[in-house]
């Protein structure tokens, strides 16, 4: 089976078991969104939900978070992980979207990536999920460990994985694939016990044996 043709068979049997993939962050606007995916590193998205219920309910806009005091906004977001970064993060994003995009999150890869706190991840996961824009494909944990061990990728660097799913799926499904990814990587084909017998992609998996 040619890569190319692997992948399509790949996204439409994983597909069937979820098919409504999307990101698992909860939110409203695109910089909840932003606000929430900078959260969520080396943090669960329960948990970050769990925090951005509150939060999007006292920050209406992004104009809110550039101008509270950042030490409240740090205690907003305190139960997260690196919280006082994050926060930091957060709140000069918003600045800088305030004074440079007219209060609008920007909507290609060069302006993301020019936020505080937001690299190609972040940037992918927004553009996809906001905008329905295509740019690349988020690579988390789940995409990372999945790819290797689908034999889609050999490297372990998120950016060179990336160059390679890029090159074997077909545009349109750069967003799904890595929502397919992280769910069947979160459900069945974990990082320690792989549930093998339960994949629907055993027969195809040169991972198999683990």
């Amino acid at each position: 089976m040619k890569i190319q043709d692997k992948i399509v068979e790949i996204i439409n049997r994983l597909r069937k078991d979820y098919p409504e993939p999307k990101t698992a962050l909860n939110f409203r606007t695109p910089f909840d969104l932003l606000v929430a995916t900078i959260l969520s590193a080396q943090a669960t998205d329960v948990h970050v939900n769990r925090v951005t219920e509150s939060l999007f309910k006292k920050y209406k806009s992004v104009k809110d978070y550039a101008d509270v005091p950042l030490g409240i906004l740090q205690k907003d977001v305190s139960s997260i992980n690196f919280y006082k970064t994050k926060a930091k993060n957060i709140q000069n994003a918003a600045k800088m979207i305030v004074e440079r995009f007219d209060s609008k999150v920007p909507k290609t890869m060069d302006e993301l990536t020019q936020l505080p706190g937001v690299a190609r991840k972040t940037a992918n996961i927004l553009l996809s999920s906001a905008y329905g824009i295509n740019e690349g494909i988020a690579v988390d944990t789940h995409v990372k460990r999945l790819s290797y061990r689908l034999g889609l990728t050999k490297y372990e660097d998120p950016v060179k994985i990336e160059k390679d799913l890029m090159s074997i799926t077909p545009k349109g499904e750069w967003g799904n694939l890595s929502h397919l990814l992280i769910l069947h990587g979160r459900k069945i084909c974990q990082a320690k016990k792989p549930k093998h017998h339960e994949c629907v992609l055993y027969d195809i998996c040169p991972s198999n044996t683990l």
